[in-house]
């Protein structure tokens, strides 16, 4: 088959999942082998699995391919909308392994997915509603459908917190950022002022790194004092390159093909300013997607799920958490990708001693 050829066929094949994904109605299941898991006799509409996967960004899908080399015939819920998780909205990613010259956030995520299936994963596009942790198997519920998993793997990451004000949208990806440590050392930032909104120790970070590629790095807090830790806020405050923008929020954002400015509005003089910077970047934190969970798992007190150090092991066991969902230190998707690979040899050591268990009982 030519490149000019397949690379029809894979747009094709690109466009029949997302239709399929938008339509709303019965779930879509692709497997690459005949029976990745079974029908339940009592219900058609059940599956039946040893290991369950819900997410669809670098951990759920690290988890799959190791789970699958497994023959534990993982299943994976991707999600109906925008399957791929954060990295969906990279236009380049530079500091995954592998990719010397960078690679688009959403072809990453489809040779994640090509990867996934090769091995054997079965993946539905729906999204999960509900789950119930009270007893092994597991049942995890979609609109349409129902999987019993005698284990289960929480990746469903976290999603930045953006603002929205005129020209948010417009410069997303074009000099608006909610990752320094992903995007800082882009070339369009280099040796050029910067600006962070927040005011917490996400948005201290966010400066301090920046300030290794940046000119000079605002940070633009809608209060006049920090809510950062003593130490965070001792660090900013101590570097010559970060300048703080008290009792300030940004209104809106201009420029041509890229960022090229921001209007800020002083909240309190109500006075409209002009700050000429070719970066913005959103430190105001993230949402862990836990709330299908129904409180379920041990969470900390901003909703992340907690793990057992050195484990990917939660409060009820059987049921592992990988990625975003439960790392709001380094939120990375190299991060996500290795922790997904502890949460499936977690799982695939918990179903041994599971069988163990079974074939003493008998």
């Amino acid at each position: 088959m030519g490149g000019r050829c397949y690379s029809k066929l894979v747009a094709c094949l690109k466009k029949t999942r997302l239709l399929a994904a938008a339509a709303g109605g019965a779930a879509t299941i692709y497997s690459s082998s005949p029976v990745a898991a079974t029908s339940s006799d009592e219900n058609p509409q059940t599956l039946k699995t040893r290991l369950c996967i819900i997410g669809s960004g670098p951990a759920a899908h690290t988890a799959a391919i190791y789970a699958a080399r497994a023959y534990l015939h993982p299943i994976l819920f991707e999600g109906s909308a925008a399957p791929g998780g954060q990295l969906t909205t990279t236009t380049s990613v530079h500091n995954f392994p592998g990719f010397p010259d960078g690679i688009p956030g959403p072809d990453l995520v489809d040779r994640f997915r090509t990867q996934s299936l090769s091995f054997g994963t079965q993946i539905i596009t729906d999204t999960v509603a509900s789950v119930d942790l009270s007893a092994s198997p597991f049942k995890i519920s979609s609109r349409s459908l129902s999987v019993h998993a005698d284990s289960l793997i929480i990746a469903t990451g976290a999603t930045a917190r953006r603002l929205h004000f005129p020209g948010s949208e417009l410069f997303w990806n074009r000099g608006i950022s909610a990752c320094a440590v992903c995007d800082g050392a882009s070339p369009i930032f280099r040796n050029r002022p910067l600006a962070v909104v927040g005011g917490g120790d996400s948005a201290m970070e966010e400066a301090i790194f920046l300030t290794r590629y940046g000119s000079r790095v605002y940070v633009v807090h809608r209060r006049d004092a920090l809510r950062a830790s003593k130490m965070m806020q001792s660090r900013a405050m101590a570097d010559p390159k970060i300048e703080m923008v008290w009792n300030s929020e940004v209104v809106e954002a201009y420029g041509d093909e890229v960022l090229g400015g921001l209007k800020l509005r002083n909240v309190v003089s109500g006075e409209v300013s002009e700050l000429e910077v070719s970066g913005l970047f959103f430190g105001v934190g993230h949402d862990p997607a836990t709330e299908f969970l129904g409180g379920q798992l041990e969470l900390d007190s901003d909703g992340y799920v907690v793990t057992r150090p050195g484990s990917t092991e939660t409060s009820v066991r059987g049921v592992f958490a990988a990625g975003d969902v439960q790392d709001k230190k380094y939120r990375q998707a190299i991060t996500a990708a290795g922790s997904g690979c502890m949460a499936a040899l977690d799982a695939e050591h918990y179903l041994q001693e599971l069988g163990v268990q079974e074939k003493k009982s008998d």
